[in-house]
């Protein structure tokens, strides 16, 4: 088995947790001194993070578009889904739902995810998503104006 080969099994598997809800088995595939957008929050931390969201939208699913794996890198292009159900406690989101009310819609959004693997374990990971357009689903931000024309 490759190097690829192996990291893009752990970040299947670490997906499969997350889409069962299971923070641990998401948080054992995860190193020790794992590092979260520039972070270094180890397992605890990663840990923490991974129940405010669920907290937020306890249904929240990730479909993976796209997936490649270039070394110790695996980088994926999904589709996120989820119901605002909970109050978040983190500056996780942008930092845009702490403290915000459930506002029981749903969203549907594009997230590239950013992997860095070591030896089998997620090292760092960085995230791009679409927190605006989570926001205007939400009903939390208005919606953009039209295009003119």
């Amino acid at each position: 088995m490759t190097v690829e080969e192996r990291n893009l099994s752990v970040i299947r598997r670490w997906l499969e947790a997350w889409n069962r809800h299971d923070v641990d088995a998401a948080v054992a595939l995860c190193a020790e001194d794992m590092v979260n957008h520039g972070r270094k929050v180890g397992r605890k931390g990663a840990a923490f993070v991974m129940r405010d969201i669920l907290t937020t939208f306890p249904d929240q699913t990730i479909t993976v578009e796209n997936m490649v794996a270039t070394g110790d890198a695996v980088i994926f292009r999904a589709t996120v889904t989820a119901t605002h159900l909970g109050t978040g406690r983190l500056p996780v989101d942008g930092g845009l739902l702490m403290g915000v009310p459930p506002t029981g819609k749903r969203y549907s959004n594009q997230h590239i995810h950013w992997f860095t693997l070591r030896e089998g374990e997620i090292l760092e990971h960085r995230a791009n998503r679409d927190d605006i357009g989570m926001m205007v689903q939400l009903g939390l931000l208005p919606p953009p104006p039209p295009f003119p024309g």
